[in-house]
């Protein structure tokens, strides 16, 4: 079993893929397939029966969709001393 570098509640940035670029939160984490679930990244489009105690309603739904825990980094909350600094850096 590995671990993952995130977890979930994280905020992430996908890095590679047809989703590179989009940012979401970490929905769940799958690590012994070393996979993460993104809100809004990976869409997929999924048809289904209806069921009628659960889901009397079929169609088709869109479902985020697992990508590895590799295309991921974590996107961290810049600090009130980090930004700061930044801005004394700037002014000499």
């Amino acid at each position: 079993m590995s671990k993952v570098h995130v977890k979930k509640g994280d905020k992430v940035v996908v890095l590679t893929g047809r989703d590179s670029g989009k940012t979401g939160t970490v929905l769940e984490v799958l690590p012994k397939k070393n996979r993460v679930v993104v809100d809004g990244v990976n869409i997929v489009k999924k048809h289904q029966k209806p069921r009628p105690p659960a889901e009397p309603e079929g169609g088709i739904k869109e479902i985020p969709a697992p990508i590895h825990a590799s295309n991921v980094k974590k996107v961290e909350a810049k600090s009130k001393k980090a930004s700061k600094k930044k801005t004394q850096a700037k002014k000499k």
